[in-house]
């Protein structure tokens, strides 16, 4: 993993566009932006690449012996200075969402069949009586049991027939499963049985895979088991196939650098262990946008940060406390957008693996704008894509969307999306909102398209205070931190309407995700079951219990590529207090686990109960332990970002223009100054458009900008200045 070569790459996927850094060991940062290949993900990442490979500047910037090029392409030679490949992708995911995994077969215990219908009662929308679960994963008829029994102790009370499994075994074979989930009642406690179902596949079925729960998610609770390991099972070939064809794609253009890919939870791991693992990648593209702003918070020394990407397709925000990012510890996968609040779950498949804490909204460039069958104005979640797009890319789309309204409130640059390498069709935006959306409201134009941004700002406040007020935190204490093709243009109205006085414009906002994604560490997450009142625990026996995690944490740094001195570990213990259903994750203070250690823990539940729940039990309430997490980080001595970065679209400071934007009913249409972001350098108040390569961005009346530190820019409203 850790080589000299020069180059390292860092690789995002949207709805709408695929976004791709070059950083090298310099500083110097070269950038592409192309259209996603929605049938071939994989297909634009390669494309995308060769032409930065063979970018003239690209070039410049390597060392590359002359003679070489006789021998082979220009790509090739380029491809053996790229050092690591760092990827965030939504693969799995999207095979979750269209349902086009592999066809999966479930061994259970007998009675446990239907764990995946039953599921938990927990409703999306509370009161609607047409709501449906979502089908499971598996069909019943692949979905067999056995004949055993293990107790939540671990000892076996009715041993297991291995005939028994190989009568399930040639049942589903005969069904022509594709791979095999096997999650039997306790085997977490104890992982015999299943061991045993191994043993048989292996020597009667060795090509069949098999995903067993001791191995994937050994924790209490069976359906949060059984659902996460057939999650995992359902999308890894498809993940699989992926990243093959992705490696040899890759291979053909001469890169042959480790390829890293981005967890839900913010760290990075192998692709070999992604094909095997990918429950941990499912929320894989989200997670890095966030990794990026905990990169900005600890640069610029914020303490409190909200994390807001909006793209093409979706908006979603994450908060960064302390420098460090908030983690889950379950997500929900294929259940719709996260639109609000986070206690209504339940719609998706429960994907049981840390990740980071964030809410989504369908509400991006790419949103239709459309009216309701009551005639109401609405924004999304239903999105255009990359293909047809919105209306003004002029490739068949004819559902006018929200990058249609901004082209025609003025914010956009007909000729200058992408650096221009996407042009827009202002007559076809105007033509298909007007008669789609402002003709039927008798409303003008202008404002029908002020009111679709208006509404999409209303959406995207529900996923800041899924994150904020819903856990307890006060959005007017924080910094808004904000990226994405669509982020700088949205973020000063979310901003005002919540109270926040301070934004944060990273640079090469449209590429933020990406460039996240080089900030990362490889990171690995280990997690035992055990139950106990927290009081009642005897010295020393966590200690023992965490001296086991750690062993193997670090063999599987070591096996990463790092030494002793590069490896960190951090130890934190899901708490509740007894009687309740669902825990807090609270970190542990380095050293033993004694009496004073313990009681300090218990305090500090206390805390974090009352600060998401508003309140806290007495001393006397016994605090019960759930499970023990171990983090382990790998990381290198040198920073994986130099500390000044220099990007290869940064213009000069020659204003660019000016034109008329529209900023509602009382101020109507202002002259707007249109700027480069170093026309920033000595500060300016708004009125302003910030054109960029891969972003724009908007500074409203009231607003002032000004270029600070590492070449952000740093927004303030009149009230805070």
């Amino acid at each position: 993993m850790h080589v000299s070569r020069s180059i390292r790459v860092g690789v995002d996927i949207g709805g709408t566009f695929t976004d791709i850094v070059f950083l090298d060991t310099d500083g110097r940062i070269q950038t592409k932006k192309v259209p996603s290949s929605v049938d071939n993900y994989a297909r634009a990442i390669v494309e995308g690449m060769r032409e930065l490979l063979g970018d003239p500047d690209v070039r410049r910037a390597r060392t590359i012996v002359d003679h070489v090029h006789d021998l082979m392409t220009t790509s090739d030679v380029a491809g053996r200075e790229v050092a690591e490949i760092v990827h965030g992708t939504t693969v799995g995911a999207n095979a979750i969402l269209e349902r086009r995994g592999a066809k999966t077969g479930l061994v259970t215990t007998r009675g446990f069949r239907d764990v995946l219908e039953i599921r938990r009662i927990r409703m999306p929308r509370l009161y609607d009586l047409r709501w449906e679960k979502p089908r499971p994963l598996v069909e019943r008829y692949l979905r067999l049991e056995v004949d055993e029994r293990i107790d939540a102790q671990g000892k076996i009370q009715r041993p297991l027939d291995p005939a028994d499994v190989e009568r399930a075994l040639d049942r589903l074979l005969a069904e022509g499963v594709e791979v095999l989930a096997v999650c039997l009642i306790n085997a977490y406690a104890n992982p015999a049985h299943e061991a045993l179902i191994q043993e048989v596949v292996t020597r009667r079925a060795p090509g069949l895979p098999v995903c067993t729960s001791a191995d994937i998610l050994p924790e209490v609770r069976e359906y949060e088991r059984t659902s996460t390991t057939v999650i995992n099972a359902y999308v890894m070939p498809v993940v699989q196939r992926y990243l093959k064809t992705l490696r040899d794609g890759l291979h053909g253009i001469g890169i042959a650098a480790p390829v890293l890919i981005m967890q839900s939870n913010g760290g990075l791991m192998t692709d070999e262990a992604a094909g095997r693992l990918p429950m941990h990648i499912i929320e894989s593209g989200p997670a890095a946008g966030v990794i990026g702003a905990q990169a900005v918070a600890r640069r610029l020394g914020l303490r409190k940060v909200i994390s807001f990407d909006m793209g093409g397709t979706t908006a979603k925000a994450s908060i960064v406390e302390d420098g460090e990012v908030h983690r889950a510890g379950e997500i929900q996968v294929g259940g719709g957008i996260n639109a609000g609040s986070r206690l209504l779950t339940g719609a998706g498949y429960l994907l049981r693996v840390p990740a980071i804490d964030l809410a989504e909204v369908g509400a991006g460039g790419g949103s239709i704008v459309w009216l309701d069958a009551g005639g109401a104005l609405q924004v999304g979640p239903r999105s255009a894509g990359a293909s047809p797009g919105p209306v003004a890319y002029d490739q068949g789309g004819t559902e006018p969307t929200l990058t249609d309204a901004n082209l025609i409130l003025g914010y956009l640059n007909p000729g200058h999306l992408a650096g221009g390498a996407v042009k827009l069709n202002a007559t076809r935006a105007h033509e298909a909102l007007e008669a789609r959306v402002a003709r039927p409201l008798g409303l003008t134009l202008a404002d029908a398209a002020y009111g679709a941004y208006v509404i999409a700002v209303s959406n995207m406040i529900r996923a800041i205070k899924a994150v904020s007020s819903e856990r307890g935190r006060d959005p007017r204490e924080y910094v808004l931190v904000a990226f994405g093709g669509n982020g700088p243009l949205f973020a000063p109205a979310l901003a005002e309407a919540l109270g926040i006085g301070r934004i944060v414009v990273p640079p090469a906002p449209g590429l933020f995700s990406s460039f996240g994604l080089l900030h990362a560490e490889v990171e690995h997450h280990y997690v035992r079951t055990y139950r106990a009142r927290t009081r009642q625990v005897a010295g020393g026996q966590l200690d023992r219990v965490f001296a086991e995690l750690e062993a193997e944490a670090r063999a599987q740094l070591a096996v990463d590529g790092f030494g002793p001195a590069a490896m960190q570990l951090a130890r934190s213990a899901d708490l509740r207090y007894q009687g309740q259903s669902f825990e807090l994750t609270v970190a542990i203070e380095p050293g033993p686990l004694d009496g004073p250690a313990i009681a300090r823990l218990d305090e500090a539940f206390a805390r974090e109960h009352e600060r998401t729940y508003g309140h806290r039990a007495g001393p006397q309430e016994p605090v019960e332990l759930i499970a023990l997490r171990l983090v382990a980080r790998g990381v290198p001595a040198a920073p994986r970002v130099p500390d000044r970065v220099v990007h290869d679209r940064e213009h000069g400071s020659e204003v660019a223009a000016a034109r008329r934007a529209y900023f509602g009913r009382e101020r109507r249409w202002l002259e707007t100054l249109v700027i480069r972001r170093a026309d920033l350098a000595g500060g300016r108040p708004g009125p302003l458009i910030v054109e960029e390569y891969d972003a724009t961005g908007l500074v409203p009346p009231g607003w002032h900008a000004t270029l600070g530190e590492a070449g952000n820019i740093l927004l303030t409203s009149g009230a805070d200045r």
